[in-house]
């Protein structure tokens, strides 16, 4: 087989990554995927450096076993605590994915951002220092959301307690002027529009998914290793479960329409 028609790994603790695969599939319609939800793990914000190092390593392990061409970190914790060891580990591109501070920051000078994150996520050296980078060009806001990944991993017939925690979570920011609210997990983006209904709907809301996506282009181009512009390319879901149902969610949120 062509290397270049292999396909691209895809993975997050659960459905977050969806989002990041969404807009690689928007952007290379032509490639192929495997995305894999680690959904016997998930969530990974909750626990310790090494757990979520070695459940990374593990992941991208069985993709490069199944011959993948490349690896997307669809996941902000597991690239700010993965990424870097697993680039030094294998040959292949590693792509990950961080907050979108630098593009708020920059659009939105001396603005309140409000940053949604895993605690973990939060809390990483490689966030951190992301932060002190564009402190001088706005006021950045950390804000912890412990508990969200598991309400949008349950999938349809939850409104009412998503509603429930995002008018707390936002009730103190309410009297700020807040000037974009970044999604900094690749759960969030799934509830973009609850979170603007929240808070407040005319509020600019951005992630970084489709910055990922055209970095792995970019590395993909850089490596000769694009798949053929005629090739329809085709998505494989795997759940670390081995669940049925969990599948069926995944294509779900990847069909959604946000």
């Amino acid at each position: 087989m062509n290397f270049s028609s292999a396909p691209i790994g895809v993975f997050d603790s659960g459905v977050g990554g969806i989002s990041v695969l969404k807009e690689l599939h928007f952007l290379m319609p032509n490639e192929n995927y495997i995305y894999m939800g680690d959904t016997k793990n998930a969530p990974y914000g909750s626990k310790s450096n090494s757990e979520v190092y070695e459940l990374s390593s593990q992941c991208v392990s069985e993709l490069i076993e199944m011959g993948v061409k490349a690896v997307v970190i669809a996941c902000n914790t597991a690239t700010s605590i993965a990424a870097n060891d697993l680039r030094k580990k294998y040959s292949i591109p590693i792509i990950g994915i961080e907050p979108a501070v630098k593009p708020a920051a920059i659009s939105h000078p001396g603005g309140n951002i409000l940053v949604m994150a895993t605690p973990v996520t939060l809390r990483n050296e490689k966030y951190l220092n992301l932060m002190k980078t564009y402190e001088h060009e706005a006021n950045i806001i950390p804000l912890p959301c412990p508990g969200l990944v598991e309400i949008i991993e349950k999938g349809k017939g939850h409104d009412g307690e998503l509603k429930d925690y995002l008018d707390r979570l936002f009730e103190p920011y309410r009297e700020r002027e807040i000037s974009v609210i970044v999604l900094g997990c690749t759960h969030y983006p799934h509830i973009k529009k609850h979170i603007k209904n929240a808070f407040c709907s005319t509020v600019k809301v951005i992630d970084g998914g489709m910055g990922t996506a055209r970095e792995t282009r970019r590395q993909l181009i850089e490596h000769e290793i694009l798949n053929s512009p005629e090739n329809k390319g085709e998505i494989q879901f795997i759940s670390t479960l081995k669940s049925e149902k969990e599948l069926k969610i995944m294509k779900d949120f990847f069909e959604k329409n946000d």
